[in-house]
């Protein structure tokens, strides 16, 4: 498939949790002469340190990533590197899921279940300065409006720690991962819970999920591996 961008070619990131759709994905863009891999994230903090390093033209972001969702994943990307277009790329098609990704800064919003050339097509659209929607999403924005999502107020690291938190790592576990003291997760986690006015991890659990920054699954995953 032949398709002439200014300036040569879209470089690309590729984000997902599982191997077999970043395989999936290279595969279909590799088929394009102006769309150019660059590299591939398994999740959202690899795929921050990826763009910091590599400044790509576009990233294509699972929401539903480990250790640091989509979501704010594609927000702290476009703060350091406000040039680079993020694409969301879910499984879910209700507005909230649409709303939190495009409040981030998305520049689209694409289902898994997409033909192929619709991905193509957001690329392009995308690169020259456009948004892009699946069929599906673009029609509910249509039918309800497209409203901006409420910020929670959460500072980077405390949306950081909620995730991980909701996850089931301990403290220690936490600090190890994001290169910090342990009595820093300890304050950051203590800002968190009386920012929320929750009281225990069961509640930042619930609260994760109802916000999006977890899904159900990946609880569940974190409670069947301790």
């Amino acid at each position: 498939m032949s398709r002439k961008v200014k300036g040569g070619r879209i470089s690309v990131i590729v984000v997902d949790d599982h191997e077999v759709v970043r395989l999936g994905l290279r595969t279909l863009l590799a088929s394009v002469e102006s769309i150019g891999v660059v590299a591939e994230a398994g999740s959202g903090r690899e795929a921050v340190e990826r763009t910091k390093e590599l400044r790509p033209d576009i990233v294509i972001m699972d929401l539903a990533m480990p250790l640091l969702n989509g979501v704010e994943a594609t927000r702290q990307i476009l703060q350091v590197c406000p040039d680079v277009k993020v694409i969301a790329l879910s499984s879910y098609s209700d507005p909230d899921h649409v709303r939190q990704a495009m409040a981030a800064g998305a520049s689209g919003y694409m289902l898994k279940g997409m033909a192929p050339g619709d991905l193509i097509d957001a690329l392009f659209e995308v690169h020259g300065g456009g948004r892009y929607f699946s069929p599906a999403i673009a029609e509910r924005l249509l039918e309800h409006g497209a409203r901006d999502e409420q910020s929670s107020g959460l500072t980077i690291g405390e949306a950081e720690v909620l995730q991980l938190v909701a996850e089931g790592m301990p403290n220690k576990q936490i600090a190890e991962e994001l290169k910090l003291s342990v009595k820093t997760i300890e304050k950051r986690r203590q800002a968190l819970m009386s920012k929320l006015d929750l009281h225990s991890v069961a509640d930042l659990v619930r609260y994760a999920i109802g916000s999006k920054t977890i899904e159900v699954a990946c609880v569940e995953e974190a409670q069947s591996d301790s």
